[in-house]
């Protein structure tokens, strides 16, 4: 690996809210909405954080229908691979990360039309993960 291939990787993580991200995709693919809801941000901040990630090849993504749908990058050889699985070990007793476990659990329950249009209410823009006129990011095939 040289530098500029890098210095993505280390800039995606170096944000806690990216790394919560991975750490929650580790369990499987996840919805945006269901992304949003486990951190309560913005739709249009946990895009950007998305971004960061996909172009730092961390995730993949897909788009089905009106849904966007994040896993880790499919690469078992990706460059962070190995990062990934150090940081989980190495904070897996901290108190953010076994709060955001817990919460992925009951976020799970919902369905994620429930979640969206929740999002959607709760937000005076109406900005929500799967409004059919947001622009998405767009896939990587």
């Amino acid at each position: 690996m040289n530098l500029k291939l890098l210095m993505p990787i280390l800039k995606a993580l170096a944000d806690e809210n990216r790394v919560r991200i991975l750490l929650a995709l580790r369990g499987g693919e996840l919805c945006a909405c269901q992304i949003i809801e486990l951190l309560g941000l913005a739709p249009s901040t946990v895009s950007k954080h998305l971004s960061i990630l996909k172009n730092a090849g961390l995730v993949d993504s897909r788009k089905d229908g009106r849904w966007m749908y994040f896993e880790l990058a499919s690469d078992e050889n990706a460059p962070a691979a190995g990062a990934i699985q150090y940081i989980a070990s190495n904070i897996e007793r901290d108190e953010q990360v076994k709060f955001d476990q817990k919460r992925l659990k009951a976020i799970l329950n919902i369905e994620p039309e429930t979640l969206c249009r929740r999002q959607s209410e709760s937000r005076e823009s109406g900005e929500a993960c799967c409004s059919s006129d947001r622009p998405t990011l767009q896939s990587r095939n």
